[in-house]
């Protein structure tokens, strides 16, 4: 009898969770030193981010079925970020600062029945996200920052409130689900329109969004729409009609080679002139100067005779010798008013003694 009872013992304890509690240890990564046999894992309030390495980390973890990563530093849920954790039924990542979901985040959650993701900034969710999830119950999106919000799953339960949520036609169909689906919304008295303001004390299930207006917007932009894209298709077949009447483009090489010379060459004469700065030192260095006008003294000096180079002659007294120079370069009017320079009749110079 001992035998049954001590199997019944061993089954016991293999059947009841193991839980592990890492909660509050400052962690910045999941660590890897944990057990990967437990089914309930707490890290709560740390400093985790679920990047690459966190993503490998969690992979080990295939008989989780409680995650809690609520109160970390999660900003974006990437890609198959879950993807090995078949068994997993709640999943809290609530308290983040969560803003991206991307579409594959949660593939592989094939057991989810609860999920968290209240108290982050989330802004826009694909319905697609959320809807691969067949066996969710119960999803929190409190205090986010969706305005809009397009959902078709079997929820049981569904939390909205603390979003601005804009009751508008783009609303519309998640008002049509939340009416005509068995889900109840919690806290449904203080989900509220935030926009228009006209609106914002109206619950969005309640909310006065006329379906008509709705349907007649879709008509006008339905409308316009072929207009608009006749006119650029227009536009476009004037556009390619002008490109081919233009006339054929010129030898453009010619002009590249061009300026291709005049660029080497100013690069070429910038180097001499850095490198071999000599030449234009003299250039620079050189300063243009007035000729300088002689005084009358000066021509009075070159007319002046060294009378000593002339032969003397006996018996005369050197005060006597006195050397005139007339002057017989004279210039007379004549009657047709033209100057006659009569030092071609008369040339010569007198002298004296």
């Amino acid at each position: 009898m001992k035998i049954p009872w001590l199997m019944i013992w061993i089954g016991a304890l293999f059947s009841n969770p193991v839980t592990c509690e890492e909660s509050a240890k400052n962690y910045s990564s999941i660590p890897t030193s944990l057990s990967k046999n437990v089914t309930k894992l707490y890290l709560s309030n740390n400093n985790i981010t679920l990047n690459d390495t966190d993503k490998k980390v969690l992979q080990l973890f295939i008989n989780l079925t409680e995650l809690y990563l609520n109160e970390n530093a999660i900003t974006v849920l990437h890609n198959n970020t879950f993807c090995n954790l078949s068994e997993l039924t709640i999943l809290d990542i609530s308290s983040n600062y969560i803003s991206t979901i991307e579409q594959a985040a949660f593939k592989g959650l094939n057991q989810l029945s609860i999920l968290y993701l209240n108290h982050n900034k989330i802004s826009q969710l694909d319905s697609d996200t959320i809807t691969s999830l067949k066996k969710l119950m119960i999803l929190s999106l409190q205090d986010n920052l969706l305005k809009y919000f397009d959902v078709k799953a079997s929820f049981k339960l569904i939390t909205l409130n603390g979003n601005p949520w804009n009751c508008s036609c783009g609303l519309l169909s998640l008002q049509k689900w939340l009416n005509a689906s068995n889900v109840t919304m919690e806290h449904e008295n203080d989900t509220l329109c935030a926009y228009p303001d006209v609106w914002n004390k109206s619950s969005i299930k309640t909310a006065p969004i006329q379906k008509a207006d709705c349907d007649s917007r879709r008509g006008s932009i339905a409308i316009t729409t072929p207009s608009t894209s006749a006119i650029l298709t227009s536009s476009l077949n004037s556009s390619n009609n002008n490109i081919r009447s233009s006339p054929p483009l010129g030898k453009t090489w010619v002009f590249l080679l061009g300026v291709l010379v005049f660029v080497l060459s100013t690069s070429l004469l910038i180097f001499i002139a850095i490198k071999f700065p000599l030449w234009y030192v003299y250039l620079i260095s050189y300063n243009h100067r007035r000729l300088k006008e002689y005084e009358p003294e000066m021509f009075d000096k070159e007319f002046t005779t060294d009378l000593s180079t002339f032969p003397s002659i006996s018996n005369t007294n050197e005060q006597d010798s006195i050397a005139v120079f007339e002057q017989t370069h004279t210039f007379v009017l004549d009657e047709d008013g033209f100057i006659e320079d009569k030092y071609i009749d008369d040339p010569g110079l007198t002298e004296e003694v």
